[in-house]
């Protein structure tokens, strides 16, 4: 390691945890505990530099133990060799996400939690829930009351729909046709038309709003169970209402896997992976507010999908438990400039 050029990760930030200073690397979700000389040390390391260099620099201290704070440091990932995949991907997460650091952190630290398994029994279940009492359901407030007319509703297709809309957690062991399939993804991902924008250009439109009409949301199916699709990974097109097989490798082992071994996915004939390709939103949007813009995006789009899925009588569940490292390699997809946020999936509905 003599000679070897070492840089400070910028995908850094250090807080205080109790009486003690906490080191995270966001983008690994890696943590260790440090001394405020290692922020000295992190901050020698802000450009490329040798253990030479520093162990000249730090001559207050031995050569070995300078040595070995730089050891220490590097494999906790708090610095980072030249040349290195890791180095590598710290630079295209720091020019990548300048405009959305350090606020846009969260979406790397949050990647690839434990998860609390479905096999656990309930007083395992129980034992892992806060001690106190649970936050009350409504929030009432003091005020003169003016209540409202009797909530009685037209006898409507739209509010059969919003009535029916639940969560599935079963499934027969029927298949969903490719054309259901086809509707739910033109009604939800699909382009419904394109608006002018003296500024702009061309914006796409949906079903689902999007904030800036910039769309960063994206689509791949993995096929299980469709009559009339082969068993693989998918992605569609929405200007061209197609699917692009990316892989064969579509099994209800992965499956489970992707959704955290949640075992309530077991039986589903599809997932829906949604993901957002960050450029969209960076090009017009450079506060990390966006952020949060692109995360409701796909709740929207996620709403759309389950009104929809209804509709077709077809049985949509969604959920956030997701293996992110998992499912973007086997789309291919970095998870810098494209990345998963959210997991959405259909069966049909037991009889």
């Amino acid at each position: 390691m003599q000679n070897v050029r070492l840089r400070r990760t910028t995908s850094l930030f250090a807080c205080w945890e109790g009486t003690q200073l906490v080191f995270h690397n966001f983008a690994s979700r890696a943590a260790v505990s440090g001394k405020p000389i290692t922020c000295e040390v992190l901050d020698f390391f802000s450009q490329w530099r040798t253990a030479r260099e520093a162990v000249a620099h730090f001559r207050g201290y031995s050569k070995r133990s300078v040595r070995a704070s730089l050891s220490e440091l590097l494999k906790q990932g708090l610095l980072v060799s030249e040349g290195s995949r890791e180095a590598a991907r710290d630079r295209r997460i720091e020019k990548e996400w300048s405009a959305w650091l350090p606020e846009g952190s969260f979406h790397f630290a949050t990647k690839d939690p434990r998860y609390v398994r479905d096999h656990w029994s309930l007083a395992r279940l129980r034992s892992s829930l806060p001690k106190t009492r649970q936050p009350k359901v409504f929030k009432t407030i003091k005020g003169a009351k003016k209540m409202l007319p009797a909530r009685t509703f037209p006898n409507s297709e739209f509010v059969r729909v919003l009535m029916a809309r639940k969560t599935h957690r079963q499934f027969s062991k029927q298949e969903p046709t490719l054309e259901s399939i086809s509707q739910l993804l033109s009604l939800v991902w699909g382009a419904t038309g394109y608006l002018h924008s003296p500024l702009f250009g061309r914006l796409l439109h949906k079903t689902s709003p999007s904030g800036g009409a910039r769309h960063p949301g994206e689509v791949y199916l993995m096929a299980l169970g469709i009559n009339g699709l082969r068993p693989g990974l998918y992605h569609y097109h929405p200007g061209q209402h197609q699917l692009i097989l990316i892989s064969s490798n579509a099994t209800r082992a992965k499956e489970w896997q992707y959704c955290a071994y949640r075992g309530y996915v077991n039986g589903a004939a599809a997932l829906f992976l949604m993901t957002a390709v960050f450029p969209r939103a960076w090009w017009k949007y450079r506060h990390p507010r966006a952020y949060r813009v692109v995360l409701l995006d796909a709740g929207h789009l996620c709403q759309t999908f389950c009104l929809v899925a209804t509709w077709l009588g077809l049985a949509p569940f969604c959920t956030a438990a997701l293996k992110d490292t998992l499912i973007e390699t086997d789309l291919g997809i970095d998870g810098i400039s494209e990345s998963i946020l959210y997991v959405a999936g259909v069966g049909v509905p037991p009889k």
